[in-house]
């Protein structure tokens, strides 16, 4: 039984690009639900047009916290970056 040279190595056929965007869109996600929580906490205290602010407001602080704060402070390297 010979060996075959087919074997698929994502590294070498899926953009890294891509990476990116998938981490990207996981952030969103995560700070819009985690906004829409905080605020369900602080509905009741805050007129309509206020809770828009906070909400898109926490979103802004936990896309900067992950991608100024852990990201490029704590990791201190790309998400997925392979060194040799």
């Amino acid at each position: 039984m010979g060996a075959h040279n087919n074997v698929h190595i994502p590294k070498e056929s899926w953009p890294h690009f891509t990476w990116l965007a998938i981490e990207f869109f996981i952030v969103l996600a995560v700070a819009a639900l985690g906004s829409r929580e905080i605020v369900n906490l602080i509905a009741s205290e805050a007129s309509p047009d206020m809770q828009n602010w906070f909400f898109f407001g926490i979103i802004g602080l936990i896309m900067l916290g992950w991608y100024m704060g852990i990201r490029h402070g704590i990791l201190k390297k790309k998400i997925l970056e392979t060194r040799y």
